[in-house]
C-alpha cells in the first residue's frame, strides 16, 4: 500500500509543477545530421517578422544540456538551462523575458546549445541532443519547429586524453577555429544552416515532462581583465590571477597562424586527485577572439602559449549562483574573521545547478554536505539563495528507489547508492527541517512527505528495545577519518529525523504519525544511555575504537545527552580531534550547548589552521591536503564552512524561533572574545548584531526588521522582547 501511495504522491508533485505538452506549441528540435554524440553542440537559427513588439513576451526554453542565447546579435542568456533532471526521465525549462531585445521588422534568433551526451553523478542523460523554444503572447507566436534552422557546430570538438573523470557529465571543449562559422549569430551572416527536424513533442520521452527551472538564471558579472598576469620562464605559459576562487570562462584575443593549439585550465585542473575540465583552441590565420563557454574554476587561469601565437588581450567572465553576499561577521579576531570569509566563499563555489561537494572533482549533490551548506546560506547569503536547497529535496525525493532507499548524489544517471547516515541527515532536524524553519517556506513538506514516511518506517528498522539498527546501504560511511563510532551515531541521526518527520506530521494535520513519532522519539531517550553511556562517555557495545568526538557531539546537538552528563563530554571532547571539517560543525555546535564556548574557539582555531595557512580563499575537504585530505582532498569543499553557522548562530547567538525569522533571539555567548557583529538577511529585512564585551559587562545593540520581534537574552538578565527598529541593552 505504500508503495501505491509513494507512486501517487510522485505523480502529484508532477502535476503541481510540471507544463505538460499541450501547454506548448514548440517542439523539440536538432538536425537529421545529429546523432546527440557525447560533446555534441548545435547552433539553432531562426528569423522572425513582428509587426509589433509586445510590452512583454516570456520564451520558456529547454535543452539538453545547456544553451546560448543572441536576439539580434545580442547576448541575452549565457548558459541557460540546467543538468538533468528534476526526476530521472524529465527536464528543466528556464523562463526569460526577451522583448526587451526585440524590435519591429526583422528579428534574428540564434541559439548555440551544448549536449553533454553522457551520464555524471549530477547530470542524467536523455541521449537526446535538442532544443526547445516557445514564446506566446498578443500578436506573437515564436515556437522551435522545422521552420527554424539548425546545423551540428564542427568547430566544437573533443579533445585527446586524459579526460574530465567519470563523475562528470562534462566534456573538455576543443574549439577549430579554421571551422568558425563567423557571425552566424547575427543577421549578416552569409551562411545557411540545413532545415531543423522535429524529434518529439514537449512532454514526451525521452526528455520528457518539463518542469519550471526552481533557480534564477547565473549571474554574469562580464569580462574582466586579470588582477594579475605572469610569464613562465620560458614564456609559453601565461599564469592568469583569479581574485578569488570562482567559476569562470576564460577569454583570448591573438594574433596567429592557422593551426597553433592554446591550451586553458586552471590551477585546480586536478582538483581532489583526477582530471575535471580544460579547453583547447586551434588558431585561424590572423587577429581573432574566443571565449571557451564551459565553466572551470581555480585560483588561476593557465593559458599554454605556442610559438608564434602574439597574445593580444586575455579576460576571464565570472558566472554563478544569483544571490550576494548580503551576512556578514566580524570581531577582534582576524583568524576567525578571515575563517568565516573563506567559509562564505567556499560556500559560493560549490553553488550552481545544485549544491556541490566541490566544484572540480565531482560537482555532485551529496546531501551530507548540502545538510551544512543549506545551514550556511542563511547566514552569508541573500534570500534567492534558499531556492536551491529546496530544489535539492525535490530531487533527492525524486529520485526514491522503488524500494523505498533514498540515495544521494542526485540527479545522477551513473549513481544509485544508499549513504545511510547521510541519508538520515538531510531528512533531519538539521536539513530537510532547518531549509523549513528558516526560509518559512513549507511548500515543499506535503509533496515529499509520504515518501519521507516511507523511507523512515519501511527502509529503517527499530530493534526490540525501539533503537534503530545500523543498515550498511551501499556505502556504510559515517564521516572521513577513523575512530567512527556508527552505532551512537546512526541512533542519533535517525532521532533527529523522527523530531523533523513529527513537527511535519503536525504541521499537516497527521496526528496519528506524529503520536507515533513522539513514542518512538521517547524509546529512544529511555534507551540511550543504557545502551550507550559508559559513565565517562557515549559507546557502541562492540566498538573497540578511541572514543568517538563525533557522536559524543551529536548526542549533546541531538538533545539525547541529559545537562548532567556534560562535565564529562566536555572533557572528551577536549582530548579526541578525529571528526572531518564535516563533522566538526556539530562538535562546535556541542561545545557552544555545553557552555564551553572559549575553548570552542580554541578548538576552531586549533582545527583550521593548517587550513588557513594556505594562500587560498576556499576551504578543503579534510584537515590538509595530500595524506590528510580524505578522499581526494579537494581545496574547495563547502561541507568545511561549519564555522560560519557557528559563529553567526551561536557566537551572535542569532536564531530564529518561529518560521522564516519572524520572531527571533539574540542571545551571544563571544567567549574569549571582546567584540563580535553579524548581519544576517532575512525575508522581512536585515537582522544586525553588534557585541561589545568589558570585563563582565556586555553591551548588545541590535536592528530587529520591520515585521518581526526579538527577545534579546545577555547572561544573568532577564530576557527582553523588542519591536522593529534598533535597540541597545547592557
Amino acid at each position: 500500500m505504500k508503495k501505491i501511495l509513494l507512486l501517487f504522491f510522485f505523480t502529484c508533485y508532477l502535476s503541481a509543477v510540471s507544463v505538460y505538452a499541450e501547454n506548448w506549441k514548440g517542439r523539440w528540435i536538432n538536425t537529421e545530421h545529429c546523432q546527440s554524440a557525447t560533446n555534441t553542440w548545435l547552433a539553432f537559427r531562426k528569423t522572425v517578422d513582428l509587426k509589433n513588439v509586445p510590452e512583454s513576451l516570456t520564451a520558456k526554453i529547454a535543452a539538453d544540456t545547456k544553451y546560448w542565447l543572441w536576439i539580434n546579435g545580442r547576448l541575452v542568456v549565457f548558459e541557460g538551462g540546467l543538468k538533468r533532471g528534476p526526476s530521472m526521465h524529465d527536464s528543466y525549462f528556464d523562463k526569460v523575458e526577451i522583448a526587451p531585445y526585440l524590435k519591429k521588422g526583422e528579428n534574428l534568433i540564434a541559439i548555440l546549445v551544448w549536449h553533454f551526451g553522457k551520464d555524471g553523478f549530477c547530470h542524467v542523460n536523455s541521449g537526446k541532443a535538442a532544443l526547445l523554444f516557445d514564446a506566446q503572447g498578443e500578436g506573437v507566436e515564436i515556437v522551435s519547429d522545422d521552420t527554424w534552422r539548425s546545423a551540428v557546430y564542427g568547430a566544437y570538438q573533443n579533445t585527446e586524453a586524459p579526460f574530465p573523470n567519470f563523475r562528470l557529465p562534462e566534456s573538455n571543449i576543443r574549439f577549430d577555429a579554421r571551422q568558425e562559422m563567423q557571425g552566424w549569430t547575427t543577421a549578416s551572416f552569409s551562411g545557411n544552416l540545413p532545415q531543423a527536424v522535429i524529434i518529439a513533442d514537449a512532454g514526451d520521452a525521452p526528455l520528457g515532462k518539463l518542469v519550471e527551472r526552481p533557480i534564477p538564471l547565473w549571474k554574469d558579472y562580464g569580462l574582466t581583465a586579470y588582477p594579475n598576469v605572469r610569464k613562465s620562464a620560458d614564456n609559453d605559459t601565461l599564469f592568469c590571477r583569479l581574485p578569488y576562487n570562482c567559476h569562470v570562462t576564460p577569454y583570448l584575443k591573438v594574433k596567429a597562424p592557422a593551426g597553433k593549439t592554446i591550451h586553458m585550465l586552471t590551477d585546480n585542473y586536478e582538483g581532489g586527485g583526477t582530471p575535471n575540465v580544460r579547453a583547447e583552441y586551434i588558431t585561424r590565420e590572423g587577429i581573432q577572439e574566443y571565449e571557451s563557454l564551459g565553466w572551470m574554476n581555480g585560483h588561476e587561469m593557465w593559458y599554454i602559449i605556442p610559438e608564434d601565437v602574439d597574445v593580444l588581450d586575455v579576460k576571464f567572465r565570472e558566472t554563478g549562483y544569483n544571490a550576494e553576499f548580503t551576512g556578514s561577521f566580524q570581531s577582534n579576531d582576524t583568524f576567525l574573521n578571515e575563517l568565516w570569509k573563506r567559509s562564505a566563499r567556499t560556500l559560493y563555489v560549490t553553488m550552481r545547478d545544485t549544491y556541490m561537494d566541490c566544484p572540480d572533482r565531482e560537482r555532485s549533490q551529496w546531501w551530507g554536505d548540502e545538510v551544512n551548506e543549506l545551514g550556511e546560506a542563511f547566514y552569508a547569503l541573500s534570500p534567492s539563495s534558499w531556492k536551491l536547497a529546496e530544489k535539492g529535496i525535490h530531487e533527492l525525493m525524486n529520485f526514491q528507489r522503488k524500494d523505498g532507499v533514498i540515495y544521494a548524489p542526485v540527479p545522477a544517471g551513473n549513481w544509485f547508492k544508499e549513504l545511510p547516515l547521510q541519508m538520515l541527515a538531510s531528512v533531519s532536524w538539521y536539513g530537510f527541517y532547518t531549509q523549513y524553519y528558516f526560509s518559512g517556506d513549507s511548500s515543499f513538506v506535503a509533496p515529499i512527505y509520504d515518501r519521507l514516511h516511507v523511507y523512515l518506517h519501511d527502509v529503517w528498522k527499530v530493534d526490540a528495545s525501539g533503537l534503530p539498527v545500523e543498515r550498511n546501504g551501499n556505502w556504510t560511511w559515517g564521516d572521513w577519518g577513523e575512530n567512527i563510532d556508527m552505532g551512537v551515531l546512526t541512533t542519533c541521526w535517525y532521532y533527529l529525523a523522527l523530531k523533523a518527520e513529527r513537527e511535519f506530521a503536525l504541521q499537516l494535520g497527521k496526528t496519528i504519525d506524529a503520536a507515533q513519532n513522539l513514542q518512538m522519539m521517547q524509546t529512544i531517550e529511555k534507551c540511550f544511555d543504557t545502551k550507550y553511556w559508559t559513565g565517562t562517555c557515549f559507546r557502541s557495545p562492540g566498538y573497540k575504537g578511541e572514543t568517538d568526538d563525533r557522536s559524543q557531539a551529536m548526542a549533546i546537538v541531538s538533545g539525547l545527552a541529559s545537562t548532567d552528563k556534560y562535565p564529562a563530554l566536555t572533557k572528551v571532547l577536549k582530548k579526541e580531534y578525529h571528526a572531518s571539517p564535516y563533522m566538526e560543525k556539530y562538535v562546535l555546535e556541542a561545545l557552544f550547548k555545553m557552555k564551553q564556548s572559549s575553548f570552542a574557539i580554541e578548538r576552531m582555531k586549533s582545527r583550521y589552521s593548517k587550513m588557513m595557512n594556505y594562500p587560498y580563499t576556499t576551504l578543503f575537504e579534510g584537515w590538509d591536503v595530500g595524506p590528510e585530505g580524505f578522499g581526494g582532498g579537494t581545496i574547495n569543499h563547502a561541507w568545511s564552512g561549519g564555522p560560519l553557522t557557528i559563529l553567526s548562530q551561536k557566537l551572535c547567538g542569532i536564531e530564529p524561533t518561529s518560521p522564516g525569522f519572524k520572531t527571533f533571539k539574540v542571545e551571544p555567548d563571544l567567549g574569549s572574545l571582546k567584540e563580535a557583529s553579524a548581519t544576517v538577511e532575512t525575508q522581512y529585512g536585515f537582522i544586525r548584531v553588534d557585541i561589545k564585551k568589558k570585563g563582565s559587562t556586555i553591551s548588545l545593540a541590535v536592528d530587529v526588521p520591520q515585521g518581526t520581534e526579538a527577545t534579546l537574552v545577555l547572561p544573568k538578565k532577564k530576557p527582553k522582547k523588542v519591536t522593529a527598529g534598533k535597540h541597545v541593552i547592557n
